[in-house]
């Protein structure tokens, strides 16, 4: 089995990138993709678990991004990131920036909503040290911590979620500008669970073409939010337009128990049929 979509705590998943190798090995995968949003900081401990492994995982370094897009969301993979290049940093530097202004804003809208006088530190310590990006999923810790609701699920559904009280739209990034910062790092450019863009499957074929034509390398057809029936339409579509297809559990640990390591639409196990698109794409 392999994962080409995965989180660790240094975004927002639940463990920390040497857990979510070791967590990998027990499930008897040889190959993992780490991609945190917006931040590649876990790569060098999650290598340095996977090569001391006694049977060693191949760690495929990788990141997502967000990308400006008019309707729905729009989230971009880069996968086998060789080399950061100085305008993948420079990029991810924004999204820190971005992210942070975001989590103010969020912040503001609680303190106003029940009337606390919580501060950014109290966000960040519940974060904790390791985790680079911190955005909703920690909001939504604090808010369980004082007893606004008791899930993670509820804090997303009546706070969190798009259109709720305390959410805040994120700004992306221009397209053409991640893919080039993805291919200079030596990466290929996958768009993630399509679906989430919002666009009618029968209007996806031209969409993707467009994208390719602009850079796009392949497309994350397989994911745990989509039907089997729908993921085997993307496949498809991504095959006839020459795009790799890749597919992954988007694993997030405890944050989101829905998602298993290792396993996909349908609950299927990722085999590893989807490696040579990335291996040797282009």
């Amino acid at each position: 089995m392999i994962d080409l979509h995965t989180h660790s705590a240094v975004s927002d998943g639940s463990l920390s990138p040497a857990e979510l190798i070791h967590e990998a090995a027990e499930k008897q995968l040889h190959t993992i993709a780490l991609t945190d949003h917006d931040t590649i900081d876990g790569i060098p401990e999650a290598r340095e678990a996977a090569a001391a492994l006694d049977r060693p995982i191949r760690l495929i370094p990788g990141v997502e991004l967000e990308i400006e897009w008019p309707r729905g969301e729009f989230h971009l993979l880069g996968l086998g990131l060789t080399s950061p290049s100085p305008s993948l940093t420079g990029l991810l530097a924004e999204f820190s920036q971005i992210r942070q202004n975001r989590n103010l804003a969020m912040l503001n809208k609680m303190n106003r909503l029940f009337g606390t006088k919580a501060v950014y530190d109290d966000i960040l310590t519940i974060a904790g040290e390791k985790r680079m990006s911190v955005g909703r999923p920690h909001f939504a810790s604090y808010l369980i911590r004082h007893h606004k609701v008791k899930t993670l699920e509820l804090a997303f559904k009546r706070y969190l979620g798009v259109g709720q009280p305390l959410y805040v739209r994120k700004p992306g990034v221009d397209f053409q500008r991640a893919v080039a910062a993805i291919h200079e790092s030596g990466g290929i450019a996958v768009i993630a669970h399509p679906a989430t863009l919002y666009v009618a499957i029968g209007k996806i074929p031209a969409v993707l073409q467009g994208l390719k034509d602009k850079g796009l390398d392949g497309v994350e057809a397989w994911h745990p939010n989509a039907t089997v029936h729908a993921c085997k339409r993307y496949e498809a579509i991504a095959v006839n337009l020459g795009l790799c297809v890749t597919a992954g559990s988007d694993y997030h640990g405890a944050r989101r128990k829905d998602r298993k390591l290792g396993c996909t639409a349908g609950g299927l196990k990722i085999d590893d049929r989807f490696l040579p698109g990335v291996l040797n794409h282009g």
